[in-house]
């Protein structure tokens, strides 16, 4: 579910290059603040991988809605068996 969803993520992503030492930018217009840069497209593209799958797991943990992409969505039970 959460690969489905990083992967989604992924597909929306947006890239440029900008004057810095990790010149790739790229982030999720769709998730707000979800950003990286690396030092190449393959590097930025991991980390943002790894950024979006941290703004998932912190808006399950915080209970902060998570929009749906195109057709992937998480959708997590109202209540968690103890």
């Amino acid at each position: 579910m959460i690969t489905e969803y990083i992967e989604a993520a992924l597909a929306q992503a947006t890239y440029e290059i900008i004057q810095d030492e990790e010149p790739y930018y790229g982030e999720i217009p769709a998730l707000q603040g979800v950003w990286a840069s690396g030092k190449t497209l393959e590097e930025c593209r991991r980390n943002l991988a790894e950024a979006i799958e941290g703004w998932v797991l912190l808006s399950i943990a915080k209970g902060l809605p998570i929009p749906a992409l195109g057709e992937v969505a998480i959708h997590l039970p109202k209540k968690v068996a103890a």
